[in-house]
């Protein structure tokens, strides 16, 4: 799965910052190498379990750290970027939305808006009624989309998303994932990758191949911390 070379899967939860500014990018990027961006709703906190990592907001001195440095990467390229209502947030009911059955450019439009209103705008997009004002602002039927995103099928959705991300080795957002062929896929994650994805995408990787890598591959842990 998420291994088309004519996509570039882009792993996102609206709870990631990252995420957010990764958003601002990837289309062009997506453009640029003539691909067909592919998002990809995900619960981060779906990941996290499966890997058993605490999230960066769970951490004091590294969330003060990540603020400091979102903000200052918005500033550098001029992305707006405006305190959220709260966080971390419930971000199960934009997700559920992200996962309804638009055609593709609504869905892009939904998103790019579900975004805007959390990291743009400081609304709190984990209630649905701030929810059903970006929904009509994004000119499409709120009570209808609602109605959906609390169906089965868009919960299942997203639970499959989640389950078979973490199958393909996803473990945070935002995460890329592009191929050259099929089942030559590469990762990227966080958005100060993109500009490696981008580097790996013109053919100008400088890493080369796993190959000229494998002793590193190799390596295995010889200790490890009480859990």
């Amino acid at each position: 799965m998420f291994d088309d070379p004519g996509r570039l899967y882009f792993f996102f939860d609206f709870i990631s910052h990252n995420a957010w500014l990764a958003w601002n990018r990837v289309p062009e990027l997506a453009r640029r190498h003539g691909l067909t961006l592919e998002p990809v709703p995900v619960l981060f906190a779906g990941l996290l379990n499966a890997h058993g990592q605490k999230g960066p907001a769970e951490v004091p001195a590294k969330n003060q750290w990540m603020i400091w440095n979102v903000l200052r990467k918005a500033r550098q390229l001029g992305i707006p970027l405006a305190p959220p209502h709260s966080h971390p947030f419930n971000p199960l009911l934009p997700l559920r939305l992200a996962c309804c059955g638009q055609d593709a450019a609504q869905r892009l439009k939904l998103i790019d808006a579900l975004f805007r209103a959390a990291w743009a705008e400081s609304r709190p997009v984990s209630e649905a009624e701030a929810l059903r004002s970006v929904l009509a602002e994004s000119g499409v039927d709120a009570d209808t989309w609602l109605s959906e995103a609390a169906s089965a099928p868009a919960k299942d959705r997203l639970r499959h998303n989640t389950e078979a991300a973490v199958a393909s080795g996803i473990f945070g957002v935002p995460s890329m994932r592009v191929c050259k062929a099929p089942g030559n896929a590469e990762l990227f994650w966080g958005f100060d990758d993109l500009e490696y994805m981008d580097l790996f995408l013109q053919g100008r990787d400088p890493l080369g191949t796993r190959e000229e890598h494998a002793a590193w591959l190799q390596v295995r842990p010889s200790a490890q911390r009480p859990r």
